[in-house]
């Protein structure tokens, strides 16, 4: 069967966002609630082996904690306050422009809309954060759905956004191919017996994303940023990977 629909993960996939957005944004928030605490990269790269913020806020309370004790009973509502705080904060970096696309993140949408495929986003970001890069940086791509936060109760690595991505689209696995950047996403996708093409970045380029079918550090821009192929047979492959390069390879 040919390629159908492209899925799209969020966070490190369209815009490179965990370390100088949700973590900063994580920071920041924990300063306003005058917590002492601050996640650092290398900790935060940690933290991001869970899924979800709420998630990981939760993680982070229940091992080293806040500094205060936080009743068992009040736990779901200082998380989610927290969380509402930290998901205006980062909206306000993604408004402002100072997070810019991943090279090549808007020329491999637009072949994919050319193409006629169906386009849709899957991640556990928050819906509005998701629903601000999807609907006003990314206005004119077509996305036919965006799946984000809690609408599947468990998160990546589970495949549960996935199979959801899939009804939603009216398509089978092996008509999906998927852009991921982490190996949770990877493993999530391949669960649901996708097509992955992984683009690493700062945090996942230790990873291990051997499961993708291809994988590159960029989807690469042919006046920009050139990408660099990791695995994968694109024969004529020179630093920007393409939707055609893709379909032909998955039929």
């Amino acid at each position: 069967m040919t390629i159908k629909a492209i899925f799209f993960d969020q966070d490190g996939v369209i815009i490179d966002t965990e370390r100088d957005g949700h973590r900063v944004s994580f920071n920041d928030t924990f300063k306003h609630m005058g917590f002492d605490t601050v996640w650092d990269v290398e900790y935060y790269h940690e933290l991001l082996q869970i899924g979800g913020g709420k998630e990981r806020m939760l993680h982070h309370l229940k091992t080293r904690g806040f500094g205060v004790e936080i009743p068992e009973e009040e736990v779901p509502e200082f998380i989610k306050k927290m969380h509402l705080y930290k998901t205006d904060r980062f909206i306000e970096l993604i408004e402002s422009g100072s997070l810019p696309l991943r090279p090549g993140i808007h020329r491999f949408m637009k072949e994919g809309v050319e193409a006629g495929l169906t386009l849709g986003v899957t991640t556990t970001s928050n819906e509005r954060a998701a629903h601000a890069i999807a609907y006003k940086i990314l206005e004119d791509i077509p996305f036919k759905f965006v799946l984000a936060g809690d609408v599947v109760s468990k998160k990546k690595p589970d495949p549960a956004i996935y199979l959801l991505a899939m009804e939603k689209a009216g398509v089978q696995p092996n008509e999906c191919l998927v852009v991921e950047d982490s190996r949770n996403g990877v493993l999530a996708a391949k669960a649901a017996g996708m097509h992955v093409v992984a683009t690493s970045n700062f945090y996942t380029e230790r990873e291990d994303l051997s499961d993708a079918d291809v994988i590159v550090t960029a989807l690469g821009d042919p006046d920009g940023e050139k990408g660099r192929l990791v695995k994968g047979d694109i024969p004529d492959y020179d630093g920007v990977l393409h939707v055609h390069q893709l379909t032909r390879m998955f039929v």
